[in-house]
């Protein structure tokens, strides 16, 4: 079906660095149809993995919802449904009732979660694009740009690679039925391609952001008003065509970088606190405002909290660990030669009955190294057995805290810490590391802080692009 649709309007990058390789009309602001759906879909993945809701919570379909016009899953009001499912229908079916459930679900109303869209979008530097709804059915001022579309496809292929296979899925089970890829055709038919949306409304034409992938290259391609589903296929693969002609084979990978979390109540530009108790399923967790940490660029890939963490070579664990024991040996003859009980804060004092009520002040120890514990040795054991008491300072008020990511396994969120601790002696020298178990994983905590030595440890970590959220006095 031909048509007559919007300005033609195309861009080509390299999605390794973010270089351009072919620009027409890329500025205009034009209809993006349902490549709006990238920026759905971008939003629900930032909001599961910062746990205010997750895959499996059900979610139930408003009467707004389950009105949407076609292209539709066929959801009925009132009916209740897994996250996952709906999240599926819209990245493959690009269903418009699906986008405007996980936009409810997610911020409340579809205006509110439009207001988080648009905030999203500034973060990644989508400098031309204005959202209105979940679902991308034309609106008055709902508008975007073939230069934004690629940059948002470029953050969901990199910053949630998790989630990226949803795109190129040729059939999925959405829940209430089995649903097919609105672009299967280029994913068959085109070497590499895997991903990632479609788009189709009478205003808009024909559109289409798509990826590819071959060795050690990774093109986006994206158009705006194709005159039809066969034609504006064809232009996207001469576009890729072109991106793999003019990409080198070997270049420095330079990840966009995620922008800072700007969820429900972040809308000012502050961040999120994070709290480090787990909500019930389809609930936010309580959080507190603080000044805003965001950093608008960084050259460093951002850690997941909520996955696995990355494997790191074992030439790199070792020396960590040889220096750990180095140095925890060296805090034990400090404790050893002191003639105070007291240790290095956070500390585990052995204290006996006729120790004074009021603590020493704490020792230095040797940067990079945080210890729960240390054990006095060669003492003579008192007449009473020493009880053996862990607290945290209260020193400057130090109860606060930093989060630095979720993970699957008490290992990883340890590995973690005794990295991060390393890297940041600066502000976290003195911090307890904490691991805290939780219904969805473990959190990887550093206790013992002041706020202001909190906030600017957040603002250091996330210059280097680690997931970082302050943790406020419980």
């Amino acid at each position: 079906m031909a048509v007559k649709a919007a300005p033609y309007a195309a861009m080509v990058m390299d999605a390794r660095t973010g270089k351009v390789l072919h620009a027409q009309n890329a500025d205009t602001r034009l209809h993006p149809a349902s490549l709006t759906k990238m920026m759905t879909l971008y939003i629900v993945f930032e909001a599961v993995q910062n746990g205010e809701l997750t895959m499996d919570t059900l979610v139930t379909v408003s009467k707004n919802a389950a009105a949407e016009p076609p292209s539709k899953l066929g959801l009925r009001e009132g009916q209740k449904i897994k996250l996952r499912y709906l999240v599926r229908a819209a990245a493959v079916k690009s269903a418009n009732d699906a986008a405007t459930a996980i936009g409810e679900a997610v911020e409340g109303s579809e205006a509110a979660f439009a207001r988080r869209m648009n905030r999203t979008a500034k973060a990644i530097g989508m400098t031309r694009t204005t959202f209105k709804n979940a679902h991308g059915l034309t609106a008055e001022g709902h508008l975007s740009t073939a230069r934004d579309m690629t940059i948002l496809g470029r953050h969901v292929i990199y910053d949630y690679p998790e989630y990226y296979n949803l795109f190129s899925r040729v059939t999925a089970d959405a829940g209430v039925r089995t649903v097919s890829h609105t672009n299967r055709r280029l994913l068959q038919s085109y070497k590499g391609a895997d991903g990632i949306k479609t788009g189709y409304t009478r205003a808009a034409g024909f559109n289409l952001v798509a990826s590819a992938e071959r060795g050690r290259e990774r093109v986006i391609a994206t158009v705006f008003g194709g005159q039809s589903t066969a034609s504006r296929n064809a232009k996207v693969a001469e576009l890729l065509d072109l991106g793999f002609r003019e990409s080198p084979t070997r270049v420095a990978f330079l990840a966009p970088g995620k922008p800072p979390y700007l969820g429900r109540g972040a809308g000012s530009g502050g961040i999120v606190v994070a709290n480090t108790s787990d909500p019930a399923p389809g609930t936010r967790a309580k959080s507190i405002r603080v000044a805003s940490a965001a950093v608008s660029r960084s050259l460093r890939p951002q850690a997941r909290a909520g996955s696995v963490a990355p494997a790191v070579p074992a030439d790199d664990v070792a020396p960590l660990v040889a220096q750990l024991e180095e140095d925890i040996e060296t805090v034990l003859k400090e404790v050893q030669s002191t003639s105070s009980a007291a240790a290095a804060a956070p500390v585990v004092v052995a204290a006996s009955a006729a120790a004074p009520s009021a603590s020493a002040k704490p020792i230095r120890r040797p940067q990079g190294v945080t210890l729960a514990s240390a054990a006095l040795r060669d003492t003579p054991t008192p007449a009473r057995e020493a009880e053996v008491v862990t607290r945290l300072s209260t020193n400057d008020a130090r109860h606060w805290g930093i989060n630095v990511g979720r993970f699957q396994s008490r290992y990883a969120a340890e590995k973690i810490l005794l990295k991060t601790a390393l890297a940041e002696t600066a502000t976290l020298d003195g911090s307890l590391r904490k691991v805290v178990q939780g219904n969805r994983g473990f959190d990887a905590n550093f206790m013992g802080l002041t706020r202001d030595t909190a906030e600017l440890a957040c603002k250091r970590l996330q210059a280097r692009q680690v997931n970082c959220f302050m943790i406020g006095p419980s």
